[in-house]
């Protein structure tokens, strides 16, 4: 998948997995998939199986949210029905991805995401860390409520760089673990931002070394192992996997404030008539009148 204009409504589309949330269920869909594959990976689950059951079943989130094949079997449909589902969904979003890997990643709805399970702490402690919003040395910082979590910019930082990955000729499960990991020391790092680093100047790749090594501990060496070899290229931009992982981690930066800004300067002609907040049925025509009466419309 090229990353240019044509690609940022799905980007878009998939970046919205971190504000989706639903009944019973802790966390945001990037929240709870980021805990699923660190819970899959450290069961010994081989990496790539993880990659393409993350991947595709955000992809499948995109437009169905919530509405996974557990729920949907939950709700009384036949596992070819769920998959059906799913497989509707999956192909209105991935119709600009590289043939080969929507294929690839197409199969893989039919295992559905890995099984929630236990989780190294650094995942929790992530899932619990605020990014720090937009920083700048000298000035105060931008917030911006609610804040994302290092889980979720994580989960889709691996998502991105996955989608992005045979553009650059990289290894998609190579960029999905760097996206996975690339915040392990802000597990035990509270974020600063850009400001922080800059106020910790030559001290601050010492803190940053110190947090990830807690974080890798944390990981069988089995595990930690690939987990290394996916990092080791990202400190520049001159493996292909790099250059993948580095889009994919700037898009979704920029992205996230994008989106905030994008729904703060939303109008009501767009909502109504645009995104059709009032849609057709049977009572829309009292509806208008209603809205006209009072002013909305």
């Amino acid at each position: 998948m090229r990353l240019d204009a044509s690609a940022l409504p799905l980007l878009r589309e998939l970046g919205d997995l971190k504000r989706i949330r639903s009944a019973e269920r802790d966390g945001s869909i990037a929240e709870r998939l980021f805990m699923r594959g660190w819970a899959a990976l450290t069961a010994g689950d081989p990496p790539v199986s993880v990659m393409r059951r993350i991947v595709a079943a955000a992809l499948a989130a995109a437009r169905l949210g919530d509405l996974d094949r557990a729920t949907l079997a939950d709700l009384g449909l036949s596992d070819a029905e769920a998959l059906a589902v799913l497989e509707r969904g999956f192909d209105e979003v991935t119709v600009r991805l590289e043939p080969a890997l929507a294929l690839e990643l197409r199969e893989a709805l039919a295992d559905g995401a890995p099984p929630a399970g236990p989780v190294p702490h650094f995942a929790v402690q992530q899932a619990g860390q605020p990014r720090a919003g937009v920083t700048c040395p000298g000035r105060p910082r931008l917030l911006l409520q609610p804040p994302e979590n290092h889980a979720e910019h994580c989960l889709m930082v691996a998502v991105y760089g996955v989608l992005a990955a045979p553009g650059y000729g990289a290894d998609a499960t190579e960029v999905f673990l760097a996206g996975m990991a690339h915040h392990f020391h802000n597990a035990a790092m509270p974020d600063a931002g850009f400001t922080g680093e800059v106020l910790l100047g030559d001290l601050l790749d010492r803190v940053i070394v110190q947090a990830r090594e807690r974080a890798m501990a944390m990981l069988d060496p089995a595990v930690a192992a690939p987990v290394r070899a996916a990092l080791a290229p990202i400190g520049g931009d001159a493996t292909p996997a790099a250059r993948a992982f580095h889009a994919a981690d700037v898009i979704d930066r920029v992205l996230e404030i994008e989106q905030h800004l994008r729904a703060a300067s939303a109008t009501m002609d767009t909502v109504l008539h645009t995104y059709e907040l009032v849609h057709a049925g049977p009572v829309k025509t009292f509806h208008d009148r209603v809205l006209a009466e009072v002013g909305l419309l």
